[in-house]
C-alpha cells in the first residue's frame, strides 16, 4: 500500500490518510476503524479501477490468519458506506461490482498533509453527461438534500412514508362524510363560509386519487417513487399546507389548543415526506 501520510478529498468528505480521521463539511466525524480504513485506502489509491476481493484479503488479511474473510470484508464495506451515507444500490462511492471486487466511483483529490492547498487532482477530467459520483457543492438551500439525511432502512422509509398518506387519505375521507356538518360549521362561524368550504371539498376530491397513488406506490415498492414525489411535490406543499388547516374543523371537539398544536404538526409533514424518500437506504452487504 502507498505512503498514508496525505489528505485525501471526494464529494463532501476529506479523509486524513495517517490518522483515520474523517471530515465532512469540515466537520469531524467519528474516526475509521482499522480494517474499514484500510480498505478506504486501497480504494482511494487505486480509485476508477477495480479491486478484487482476493487483492484485499492479502494487503488486510495475511496469508496464516484465519478468519471469516468474507464476513469481515462485508462487515468493512458496510461499515464505510454508512460512515460515508453510501448505499450498494445507488453508489456515489463505493461500487460493487458482483463477483469480482468493489470500485471506488467518484472524483478524488490528494494532498500532502501540510500543503493541502497543492492538491493534486487524480481525476482531471469528467466523463461527459451527468456524473452522479460528482463533488457536491455547498447547499444554499433551507430544504436538505440526501448527503445531510442520515441512512434508513428501506422498510422504515416506506413504513412511516405510508402512515403520513394514510393520516392524509382519512382527513379527506372523514371531512367528505361529514360535509353536512361541516358546511353548517363554516357558514355559521365565517363569513365567507362557502368559499371554504368548496376549497375543501376541491382539495379532498383531488387529494384522494393521489394519496391512493402515493399508498399503492408506497405498500408495493414502485421504482422511482422518489423522483415522481418531488416532482409533485411543489404542489403536494400547497395541497398540505391547506390541509394541515383540517384539525380547525374538529375545533368544537378537540379545542383551540389541541387544534394549534396539531396543525403545528401538520405545517411540517410534507418536509417530513420528501425527506423520508431522499434518505439513502441502509444496505447489508452480502457475501459475494
Amino acid at each position: 500500500m502507498g505512503p498514508k501520510h496525505q489528505l485525501f478529498r471526494f464529494g463532501i468528505f476529506e479523509l486524513d490518510g495517517s490518522t483515520g480521521e474523517l471530515s465532512r463539511e469540515g466537520k469531524a466525524q467519528p474516526r475509521l476503524q482499522t480494517q474499514p480504513l484500510q480498505v478506504l485506502l486501497v480504494l482511494l489509491e487505486r480509485q476508477r479501477q477495480v479491486v478484487t476481493r482476493d487483492e484485499l484479503r492479502q494487503k488486510l488479511w495475511p496469508a496464516e490468519t484465519f478468519v471469516d474473510f468474507d464476513h469481515g470484508l462485508n462487515t468493512a464495506i458496510n461499515k464505510l458506506r454508512n460512515a460515508l451515507n453510501d448505499s450498494a444500490g445507488n453508489p456515489r462511492f463505493i461500487q460493487t461490482l458482483p463477483r469480482l471486487g468493489y470500485r471506488f466511483i467518484a472524483p478524488v483529490e490528494v494532498a500532502d498533509i501540510g500543503t493541502a492547498k497543492d492538491s493534486t487532482p487524480i481525476l482531471e477530467e469528467q466523463p461527459a453527461g451527468k456524473d452522479p459520483t460528482a463533488s457536491h457543492p455547498v447547499r444554499h438551500s433551507l430544504l436538505s438534500g440526501p448527503d445531510e439525511l442520515p441512512p434508513m432502512t428501506r422498510g422504515m422509509t416506506r413504513l412511516l412514508f405510508l402512515l403520513i398518506q394514510i393520516m392524509y387519505l382519512s382527513f379527506f375521507v372523514i371531512s367528505l362524510m361529514r360535509l353536512p356538518t361541516i358546511a353548517t360549521d363554516l357558514t355559521e362561524s365565517l363569513t365567507h363560509g362557502f368559499p371554504v368550504l368548496a376549497l375543501l371539498v376541491v382539495t379532498a376530491s383531488v387529494g384522494i386519487p393521489i394519496r391512493l397513488y402515493l399508498i399503492s406506490a408506497a405498500a408495493l415498492g414502485y421504482r422511482g417513487l422518489s423522483g415522481k414525489f418531488q416532482k409533485l411535490f411543489p404542489f403536494l406543499f400547497v395541497l398540505d399546507e391547506i390541509w394541515a388547516l383540517a384539525p380547525f374543523l374538529l375545533v368544537r371537539y378537540i379545542g383551540t389548543g389541541v387544534a394549534l398544536a396539531a396543525t403545528a404538526a401538520l405545517l411540517y409533514a410534507p418536509f417530513a415526506q420528501r425527506s423520508l424518500l431522499l434518505m439513502r437506504p441502509i444496505v447489508q452487504e452480502k457475501s459475494e
